[in-house]
């Protein structure tokens, strides 16, 4: 690239879509209004991800996005460049959304008609619906507050419900903590394997993340304190129960293990309890074990439904509720009463446990579909988890088996978006759950077996 078409980035209007399409709307409007030029050349998908702080196989699938619209065409070998208008107007049209995608961490959607009524009622049931249209108290109403006490009972106990706070979502609820809690410089620790929403908070925020080797057990406790006594450590943010994105569960023992080096080195922990709801029998939380040093995030995205944006945070104590709550008015204001009011319903009427109990039971099914159908030892994952980390034998190169599956309708999410500190493993994580039938997910599953055969080198050729 040369002169000043190296500097293009798409403009994002976060209108709350998938960032994928996000940025593939970016290039079509700026194809249209001329900042990109025909014949233009984009910048490499890796230039756009480090500077967007997104994953690179976000990148990826946008530029594939606006291909498919007969914006753009990648070259072997040149790149990526704008197409005349003339090819745009005998373009492909774009395809319907891919049956195989398995890049989104959703749940499954096992609604039943039954089940999908008394979610209807419990919205149309909704009492005062001009109240809900007015301002709220910041962090939550009463009855809000009271229900995700309930909600959160079998993992925290009793919680006083000035303890408790509600966010528009689990990524709200750890941006308002890394808000009113860090600051640019401070060190966070983390698996070296960890959430990549989190990975992109601590950059905007210019955090630096320490990414802590792990076990089956969870993180290496003696890692963590080595951490310590390295650098003064702000923060340890976890997700103990069903890592995303190795499934790993954090053993009791380690969690006690952990706390007890968090407590010697004044360390707050940070608890991403995203999948804490899908085990049938849950290991004590961390601010269960540890509430006087423990802000807990529970949301109900991965256990009613990804678009019922609403999380609950128990925090240490009263100062620091005042602390998140002032975050929260600068950036969101408050959760949606009319969202919150839903789900303070359906936890109240029993329909958001039911909702969990047909993801739980969906879960199992489908990873019955993957012990059938995978090889032995391929993967790493927990029946109770709707995703599953699958290690690449040798011979495949991690991104060269994401565009492989890309070219036969099936989405992966690569190691690359994951790894803090360390080099990426070759391995690429799988979600079994989002709107895809049971059908789907077999047919899908069945792709990625025949692509795991020992011919990588065949699937990766130019001709």
């Amino acid at each position: 690239m040369t002169g000043k078409q190296q500097y293009w980035l798409p403009q994002i209007e976060n209108a709350g879509k998938p960032v994928y399409l996000e940025i593939a709307d970016a290039i079509e409007r700026d194809v249209e209004s001329g900042r990109l030029a025909v014949s233009a050349r984009l910048p490499p998908q890796r230039y756009v991800a480090d500077k967007l702080g997104v994953n690179l196989a976000t990148v990826a699938r946008a530029y594939t996005e606006a291909q498919q619209r007969g914006l753009i065409d990648s070259r072997v070998g040149q790149g990526t460049f704008v197409r005349r208008p003339a090819e745009r107007r005998t373009a492909t049209p774009p395809r319907s959304p891919i049956r195989g995608d398995m890049l989104m961490n959703m749940p499954p959607e096992p609604y039943a008609p039954a089940l999908l009524e008394r979610m209807q009622a419990g919205i149309e049931g909704l009492d005062d619906l001009p109240s809900l249209l007015r301002y709220q108290e910041f962090g939550g109403s009463p009855e809000a507050r009271a229900a995700g006490a309930r909600w959160l009972s079998p993992r925290l106990g009793d919680l006083a419900l000035e303890r408790l706070l509600v966010f528009p979502g689990a990524q709200a609820s750890l941006l308002c903590v890394l808000s009113g809690f860090t600051q640019p410089g401070d060190v966070v620790c983390c698996e070296e394997l960890t959430y990549p929403g989190f990975k992109s908070l601590a950059q905007q925020f210019g955090l630096r993340l320490v990414g802590l080797p792990l076990d089956d057990e969870g993180i290496d406790a003696s890692a963590f304190a080595t951490a310590c006594n390295d650098a003064a450590v702000k923060l340890l943010y976890m997700n103990p129960t069903l890592l995303n994105p190795t499934t790993t569960t954090t053993s009791k023992k380690r969690r006690e293990a952990l706390i007890k080096v968090a407590r010697a080195q004044g360390v707050m922990i940070l608890e991403d309890d995203a999948y804490g709801a899908l085990p049938l029998e849950s290991l004590p939380s961390f601010a269960r074990l540890a509430p006087d040093i423990t802000f807990h995030v529970s949301s109900l995205a991965k256990c009613v439904g990804a678009g019922l944006r609403v999380a609950y945070m128990s925090v240490p104590e009263g100062r620091h509720a005042a602390r998140l709550m002032s975050a929260l008015s600068m950036t969101n204001v408050f959760a949606s009463p009319i969202t919150t009011a839903i789900a303070t319903r359906w936890i109240e009427e029993g329909v958001a446990s039911a909702a969990l109990e047909g993801i739980r039971s969906e879960t199992r099914a489908r990873q019955e579909l993957v012990a059938r159908t995978l090889p032995v030892g391929s993967y790493v994952s927990d029946p109770e988890a709707f995703h599953l980390w699958l290690r690449l034998p040798q011979g495949w190169n991690r991104h060269a088996f994401e565009s492989h599956l890309r070219g036969l309708g099936v989405s992966v999410a690569v190691s690359d978006a994951f790894a803090v500190t360390s080099a990426p493993p070759e391995a690429v994580r799988l979600c079994l759950g989002g709107p895809a039938s049971r059908s789907d997910v077999q047919t899908s599953l069945a792709i990625l077996a025949d692509s795991l055969a020992p011919r990588p080198l065949m699937a990766s050729m130019v001709i």
